[in-house]
C-alpha cells in the first residue's frame, strides 16, 4: 500500500512531466573505479539501475551497494577475483545471474534489480519492494498520436497483436523493451497478454530516442521519463511524451531480489530488509530518481523462483 502516490504527468497537446525539482545528476554508471567492488554486487533492471546506482553512493558512504548498469560493456567485473560475468540487461537476465550465482555459490552476484514480481512460484528468492513506479505509453511529441494521448488497454493489445495498425491516420509501429526488461512483461501483462505481432519492434526500455517515426508507442516507466527529463539522470526521452492507459497510469512495485537463504545475513538484512534498512531509508534518494514511497517498504513476505 502507498503512503504517497501522485500521478507524475499531466496532459497539454500529449502527455509531458511535471516539474518535479529532481536534483542534478547523481549517479547514472557503473562504480567509477574498476576495483571499487563494495559489499554487495547487484544486476539487472534497466528501470530501477540509476536510483540504485545513487542509493550505492548514498549509503554507507559509497562503501557497501555496488549496482551495475543494465548496458554499457559486454561484461562486468564484481569481484576483485574472478567473476567476469556477462552483462544482464533487464529484471531477467539480473535474475538469471543471481539464481546462477547461488546455484554455484560463485559470491559474483549479490542481489538483482527488478521491476516486476516473481514469474514463477517458489520460495527461493525474495522480492523486497522499496518504492513504487508507474508504467504508462510514450509516442513522438511531433506525432498525431498525441491529439488523444489516452489509450485503452484493449486498444493496446490490438495494436501490438498487429490488428489495429492505424490511429489519427497514423499508421502504428509499436515497439517493445528488449526480452527479459521487466517492463516488458509487466505492461504485456497489464493490456491482456497479447502475442506480439510481427510489426513489433524491439528497443532499450525507457530510451525515447529509439522513438524516431510518428507511428512508434512504447511503454515506459513514468519515473525514468521524470527523473530523464528533471535532469537526474542522462536525458534519453528523446521527443517523447506520456500519454495514458485508460485515463490513467498503471502502478507497479519496483524490487531488490535476494536469494532466500541469506534473508538471515546481517549485512544483507541491514541493507534491504524492513522499512528502517540502510535502503527504505534513503527516502530522499528515492523520490529524487521519480519513485513513490511505500509503507511495505523492505517486507519479504513476497517470493518466487525466477
Amino acid at each position: 500500500m502507498n503512503v504517497k502516490t501522485s500521478v507524475r504527468i499531466g496532459a497539454v497537446a500529449g502527455a509531458v512531466a511535471l516539474g518535479l525539482g529532481i536534483m542534478a545528476p547523481v549517479a547514472s554508471a557503473d562504480p567509477v573505479s574498476p576495483t571499487d567492488y563494495r559489499v554487495l554486487a547487484g544486476v539487472g533492471s534497466d528501470t530501477t539501475q540509476d536510483v540504485t546506482n545513487a542509493l550505492g553512493l548514498a549509503v554507507d558512504n559509497g562503501t557497501l551497494i555496488a549496482s551495475y548498469n543494465a548496458t554499457g560493456s559486454a561484461t562486468v567485473k564484481t569481484r576483485a577475483t574472478g567473476c567476469q560475468i556477462t552483462r544482464p540487461n533487464g529484471s531477467s537476465a539480473g535474475i538469471t545471474a543471481l539464481n546462477n550465482a547461488a546455484d554455484n555459490s560463485t559470491g559474483c552476484v549479490d542481489f538483482a534489480r527488478s521491476s516486476r514480481g516473481p514469474a514463477a512460484d517458489g520460495t527461493d528468492l525474495t522480492f523486497i519492494p522499496f518504492a513504487e513506479d508507474q508504467v504508462t505509453v510514450a509516442v513522438r511529441d511531433d506525432s498525431a498520436l498525441t491529439a488523444d494521448p489516452d489509450f485503452t488497454a484493449a486498444q493496446l493489445k490490438s495494436i501490438y497483436e498487429c490488428t489495429l495498425t492505424s490511429l489519427n491516420g497514423v499508421a502504428l509501429t509499436p515497439l517493445l523493451p528488449q526480452a527479459g526488461s521487466g517492463t516488458r512483461s509487466f505492461f504485456l501483462s497489464s493490456i491482456g497478454n497479447p502475442t506480439p505481432g510481427s510489426c513489433v519492434g524491439t528497443m532499450q526500455e525507457h530510451n525515447g530516442v529509439e522513438l524516431n517515426t510518428a507511428g512508434d508507442i512504447a511503454p515506459y516507466s513514468v519515473a525514468q521519463y521524470n527523473a530523464q527529463v528533471g535532469g537526474a539522470v542522462p536525458d534519453r526521452h528523446g521527443d517523447t511524451v506520456l500519454g495514458l492507459i485508460g485515463g490513467d497510469v498503471i502502478s507497479r512495485d519496483v524490487y531488490n531480489v535476494v536469494p532466500t537463504a541469506e534473508l538471515t545475513d546481517p549485512v544483507i538484512a541491514s541493507t534491504f530488509v524492513g522499512a528502517g534498512s540502510k535502503v527504505c531509508s534513503e527516502t530522499g534518494t528515492i523520490e529524487d530518481f521519480g519513485f513513490t514511497l511505500i509503507d511495505d517498504c523492505g517486507s519479504t513476505t513476497l517470493k518466487g523462483e525466477s
